[in-house]
């Protein structure tokens, strides 16, 4: 029986200091939750800016002429830009289509562009 109580005690004490956690166990966990968020900085938020970016200063410079595409898939040319962030496309001879600026694909009208250009 006392050796069955020493070998008790003996697995108590192994257990408690296998189940101590380290003096710098907090500092590494705040070390690896700041090193996440800046991989989901560089990675996911801050390239995804940088494309909205693009696309709005994009829809900003649109002009009489440019071809585009819209979000719909509708292709046209852009036959006038209005002041209250619509512009008018012409989407076949005489067939004219007041849409939002915001409605223009950056990436479809980028590829049509460079389509055309290639010819």
């Amino acid at each position: 029986m006392a050796t069955f109580v020493k070998l008790f005690q003996t697995n108590i004490m192994m257990n408690t200091f296998f189940l101590q956690a380290s003096p710098n166990a907090g500092i590494m966990q705040l070390v690896l939750l700041g090193g996440m968020i800046v991989v989901f900085y560089f990675f996911m938020i801050r390239p995804q800016a940088q494309k909205a970016k693009k696309a709005k200063k994009f829809q900003e410079e649109l002009q009489k002429g440019d071809k585009v595409v819209t979000i719909a898939g509708i292709h046209g040319i852009v036959n006038k830009v209005n002041d209250d962030s619509t512009i008018q496309i012409e989407v076949s001879p005489g067939s004219f289509m007041k849409i939002e600026k915001s409605a223009i694909s950056l990436e479809w009208s980028e590829q049509l562009n460079k389509t055309a250009a290639a010819k």
